[in-house]
């Protein structure tokens, strides 16, 4: 048996190691334990064809938040972020395409041509977004308050948030509390006339959940991503070197702070005793003993595998059985021999692609996409969102040619039939969906990489193939994230504690929940 450790966090995702480094920059020792040969969890960058780099699974950033950048000195320790001025390209079947861009007016100039009033609404929309993200920005980064016994510091942060709300204004306060339970489809319709656009703003709603853009409460999800990003449709983050970048500049981060990072190291077992967890077993059988235990796993991973579920109550166990995670994603990567030629870009603009690309050219379009992933189907008209990140990165293919990284939804967890006998068929589907807006694609494909929702949770550890490690609903969200009496990362197991995306704030590669869960776990330490 090893030397006792102070704190032992399970998983070398971006929220583990953002938790490492501020645990490490107040003075403990962090051991992070991360099963596979990098650390990065869902943002890795990976060779999956001789010469051509990808993103395997997350594409974009968050964005990752300002406070964290600041203080990990991410560009130091080697990142290099890239914000193109094209936000997203959203393309129709009928050969038009609508490109938003991180200037409101420069949007506004293209939506003109699809519609003066829409190209007039658009920047009002973007600053009622930008005001009332700004608020619950403020709400993201608190810790979610003690509902039965706040404390003082949970009244002084509830009077804080509400003070900010009413500072927005009449109309800006109305808005907020009518637009969160509303459906996104409801949302984007009352401001715009266009179905392009409509759709794109939607896709924002609904991406990685279990919804559709006529479900309620994924205008929620809207406001939520607003928070970090005011752009109706989002913008796109990209790293140079691939998502798995930001990663490896976080642990050296948190390296650099004092924390001790092992790959190959997976956790099978987290060791309970008298209530409270003494460390972690590892699958090669040592056993390191710790202090506190911190999963950067899903709660149910953590909490139903990985622990004993005999040492909680059966009410909890019962509860945490039903927290649901219905995964709806799949990801296709491409290397392509060349550049795809869009029928809807006229004299092969390629500047148009170096963001995001829709597919999915009205709401009923993703709502009709959603129809099938209730049904145990995925869909055959898919809603895609992709990025070709070698027109911003070059080195991540050989010279004139290019990686294509796709997020294809919806593709349930829970299919009717096996995975691993439909993968070849979700891929031909996404090949299939894009050729009808890039013909040539197909004969440009040198391979496919396909990563199923199954891939999802056997090799990347992602219960239920849910990406967010639980569904974005306004039933799972802040106090109720994962559980109500259980949103504060601490867990019925003394010294156990959860620190990734199935907390709050727990909307993507943010580091949100690592940054808060370090700032509350460190107030127990303290103790």
């Amino acid at each position: 048996m090893s030397e006792p450790r102070d704190v032992v966090i399970i998983g070398g995702g971006h929220n583990g190691l953002v938790t490492a480094f501020y645990l490490a920059k107040a003075g403990y020792k962090p051991l992070v334990l991360e099963r596979s040969a990098q650390v990065g969890g869902a943002a890795v960058t990976d060779e999956f064809h001789p010469g051509f780099r990808c993103s395997t699974l997350a594409h974009t950033a968050g964005p990752i938040q300002p406070n964290i950048l600041r203080d990990m000195q991410l560009e130091r320790h080697g990142l290099r972020l890239i914000t193109p001025e094209v936000c997203v390209t959203a393309l129709s079947p009928d050969g038009r395409a609508l490109s938003l861009y991180q200037d409101a007016n420069k949007s506004a100039q293209e939506i003109a041509a699809f519609s003066q009033k829409d190209a007039a609404k658009y920047p009002e929309f973007q600053q009622s977004l930008g005001k009332i993200g700004k608020v619950i920005s403020e709400a993201l980064a608190t810790t979610p308050p003690d509902i039965d016994h706040p404390s003082h510091g949970d009244l002084w942060s509830m009077l804080k948030t509400g003070r900010a709300i009413r500072k927005l204004g009449k109309k800006d306060m109305f808005r907020l509390l009518r637009w969160g339970p509303m459906a996104v489809a409801d949302l984007a319709s009352e401001y715009f006339e266009t179905e392009l656009l409509r759709a794109v703003i939607a896709a924002r709603g609904v991406f990685g959940t279990f919804l559709g853009p006529w479900s309620a409460g994924s205008a929620l999800v809207l406001l939520i991503r607003a928070a970090g990003d005011a752009h109706p449709a989002g913008s796109a983050c990209l790293a140079a070197g691939g998502m798995g970048a930001v990663t490896q500049a976080m642990a050296s981060a948190a390296k650099a702070a004092g924390a001790e990072i092992r790959t190959g190291a997976e956790v099978i077992e987290i060791r309970v005793q008298n209530g409270a967890a003494t460390g972690v077993l590892l699958a090669t059988g040592e056993e390191i003993q710790a202090k506190a235990v911190i999963s950067n796993a899903d709660p149910k991973r953590t909490l139903l595998k990985l622990t004993d579920p005999t040492h909680l109550s059966p009410d909890f166990v019962q509860k945490l059985q039903h927290y649901r995670g219905n995964g709806t994603v799949a990801k296709v990567n491409l290397a392509l021999s060349g550049l795809p030629k869009f029928t809807a870009l006229k004299n092969g603009d390629a500047s148009a692609l170096k963001g995001r690309i829709h597919i999915g050219n009205e709401i009923d379009y993703l709502e009709r996409a959603f129809d099938e992933a209730k049904y145990g189907n995925f869909s055959r008209q898919p809603y895609l969102e992709a990025t070709i990140p070698s027109l911003t990165d070059p080195t991540l293919a050989p010279e004139g040619k290019h990686v294509m990284s796709i997020y294809m939804q919806y593709a349930p967890y829970k299919l009717k039939g096996d995975w691993e006998e439909q993968r070849k068929a979700l891929g031909q589907t996404v090949v299939q969906t894009l050729a009808q807006y890039a013909p040539n694609l197909p004969e440009l494909i040198l391979t496919h990489q396909i990563i199923t929702p199954r891939d999802l949770e056997e090799v990347y550890g992602l219960t239920g193939g849910q990406i967010f490690h639980g569904d974005l609903a306004l039933d799972q969200f802040f106090t109720m994230r994962p559980l109500l009496d259980w949103a504060r990362y601490r867990t019925p197991i003394q010294n156990l504690y959860l620190c990734g995306s199935g907390t709050h704030p727990g909307a993507g590669l943010t580091g949100g929940s690592g940054s808060n869960a370090a700032r509350e776990i460190l107030k127990e330490l303290k103790k």
